[in-house]
């Protein structure tokens, strides 16, 4: 008995029932997949728009037809609605919507929040206490602020445990880049007088510090302190120079400017960023389209997708006009708290920069395609050489890194048919085995991944098996992988090991196949050299994670694991003696003088960072 057809969704009777406020629709299938989250400045009549009879692409009447019922959300402003929609695209990846897909980080330049601060290079999650100046196109480009920054202002750019170990003033005070705070050879109150005129900087506001440095240099000489006027005249001189460069049409340019260009479905969104008049570079971005072929659209999606997380400049210049750009000019203005203005039709200076950043657009699209026409056909040999039925769709490769066994950590990759897949990776901390055993390692990675996998159900990458799985190792790895599945019962799963030839050369590796087969396939086989791709790859990921558990390791403070030695007590040891290699150097009765230390936790103390037998007695874990 068939079963009856779902009534069709009445979408104008649900708009007819919406408010005009701000809000967030989502539209879903009759199976309860999410096809499409958009955002609107009054939901009824955005909602109403997609069930007239006005003209609509064949992609939209496609999503329509799938369409069982929808969902809003009611926003107080339209800020909160564009933050909503991008938080929603980016957890729900719905089918029909433009995805900025970015597997990077943004740079930033951190000025760090304490006594002596820091200026860096940052990437990551923001925990560092401190102010944060970016987001930057590119890694070159905060170099480049930074080179600048430390021969204009001498801060520190050494690490804080570099810096409270310092006898004697490094080389980059020797070069002129740095004041020496670390040996006393600068006062406080001018290091933090240089923290600030370096933050004024970075804010974009170097006309305002222009004038301030010239007022105390003629300060400092009214005062007869001529050295300090000298010292002034040259910041001003460096600062006045770096301007008159970067000064455009009698003002400087705080600006983005933004090019999308388009081949079928591919797109490539281009951003070319200055701030206060310096030009920080290019960076190309490749949204998935989802089969959108408007390359309005695909602007529209990357300016409220990319500006939701990251503060936008005063103007963002687009090489062609966005729809609803009104209410995303409204809602960054609101969500940056200042007037942010989106232009299409700009002059002189302006018009360059977006034929720039149009002309980078197609140059950056057609690399994209010829790599990806590229890496499809790789994936295709790795199909013949393999003998599978179809192209893999997802590859996995795992790889162990170790010290002569210390800091064990095993790497999981992942790719698919257009290249790594980086939001997907894993590291896995190995513990519990003899410091070493590569097969133990790779045994305890392969049943933590897969038993993920089968706990997962069918939720999450997790729960997703590749379709071949690469090994980085010769038989005996192989074998204990083959094992760890079997005993899991994952089956579906093409193991192949990755074993290095007898010199170790590019080209001479062997695929051991688990029937035993073994594949000499050579440095001219595509199949290969996608291969090599990857399990270089995972060899890159699991030495950084190696590297930075090892120095970990290394930097971590040995008082820790002292019975009797908490917070308070271990900074005080550290206060007094200067560091851990102080407190290293000194006696019992030294270590006893301390404030809190008692003679038989000084022994235990000195025991312990020396390797010796702590003596007996009983342990004190009070920490006063």
């Amino acid at each position: 008995m068939m079963a009856a057809a779902a009534p069709q969704f009445d979408g104008k009777a649900f708009a007819a029932g919406l408010s005009t406020a701000p809000g967030v629709y989502r539209m879903y299938a009759a199976d309860g997949s999410l096809l499409y989250v958009g955002k609107a400045g009054a939901l009824k009549r955005r909602v109403a728009s997609y069930f007239n009879n006005t003209p609509k692409s064949p992609r939209t009447l496609a999503m329509l037809a799938q369409v069982a019922r929808m969902e809003v959300t009611v926003t107080r402003t339209e800020a909160e609605a564009l933050l909503l929609e991008n938080q929603l695209i980016k957890s729900l990846s719905p089918r029909y919507n433009v995805m900025l897909r970015d597997d990077k980080s943004y740079p930033y330049v951190l000025l760090t929040q304490e006594t002596w601060p820091r200026l860096a290079f940052h990437r990551g999650p923001r925990s560092v206490p401190g102010r944060y100046f970016g987001p930057y196109p590119s890694a070159g480009a905060v170099r480049e602020t930074l080179n600048l920054m430390h021969k204009l202002f001498r801060l520190r750019s050494c690490e804080d445990s570099v810096f409270r170990n310092r006898s004697r003033p490094c080389l980059q005070y020797q070069i002129g880049r740095c004041s020496g705070p670390c040996v006393g050879l600068v006062p406080q109150e001018e290091y933090a007088e240089a923290v600030r005129r370096a933050a004024m900087f970075l804010d974009g506001r170097s006309d305002e510090l222009g004038q301030e440095l010239a007022a105390a240099m003629e300060a400092a000489a009214q005062r007869l302190e001529f050295e300090e006027a000298a010292r002034l005249r040259d910041l001003l001189a460096s600062l006045r120079g770096m301007q008159a460069r970067q000064y455009v049409d009698g003002h400087a340019a705080n600006l983005d400017a933004i090019a999308c260009a388009m081949e079928g479905s591919h797109a490539c969104v281009l951003l070319l960023a200055f701030r206060d008049g310096r030009n920080l570079g290019t960076r190309a971005f490749f949204p998935r389209t989802n089969g959108e072929d408007s390359a309005g659209e695909v602007l529209a999606a990357f300016v409220s997708q990319y500006y939701a997380e990251q503060v936008p400049p005063p103007e963002i210049i687009l090489d062609q006009p966005i729809p609803d750009a009104a209410m995303i000019e409204m809602a960054l203005s609101e969500a940056a708290g200042r007037k942010v203005a989106l232009k299409t039709s700009v002059r002189g200076e302006r018009a360059g920069y977006l034929d720039l950043a149009r002309r980078n657009a197609q140059m950056a699209l057609a690399t994209e395609l010829a790599s990806r026409s590229a890496q499809q056909a790789r994936v295709e040999a790795l199909r013949e050489l393999l003998g599978l039925a179809e192209p893999p769709a997802r590859i996995e490769c795992f790889d162990i890194s170790h010290t002569l066994g210390e800091a064990t950590v095993a790497s999981c990759v992942v790719f698919d048919a257009a290249g790594p897949v980086r939001n997907q990776y894993r590291r896995y901390n190995i513990t519990g085995i003899q410091p070493g055993d590569d097969y133990a390692a790779m045994r305890q990675a392969i049943e933590r991944r897969f038993r993920r996998a089968l706990e997962a159900g069918a939720e999450g990458a997790n729960a997703v098996l590749p379709d071949v799985l690469l090994i980085d190792g010769g038989a005996g790895q192989l074998a204990q992988a083959r094992e760890a599945l079997a005993d899991l019962g994952v089956e579906g799963v093409l193991l192949v090991g990755v074993s290095k030839g007898e010199q170790r050369r590019p080209g001479d590796e062997t695929l051991v196949l688990p029937d035993g087969r073994e594949l000499h396939p050579g440095a001219a086989s595509p199949a290969l050299q996608f291969i090599q791709q990857v399990r270089d790859e995972a060899h890159r990921f699991a030495i950084t994670g190696h590297r930075a558990k090892r120095q970990k390791a290394r930097t971590s403070s040995r008082l820790e694991d002292i019975p009797g030695i908490g917070p308070r007590r271990r900074a005080a040891l550290l206060r007094h003696f200067g560091g851990l290699a102080g407190l290293k150097a000194a006696g019992e009765e030294e270590i006893a003088r301390v404030e809190g230390i008692n003679a038989a936790l000084a022994a235990r103390i000195y025991a312990n960072l020396h390797g010796l037998e702590p003596p007996p007695g009983p342990t004190d874990p009070q920490d006063r």
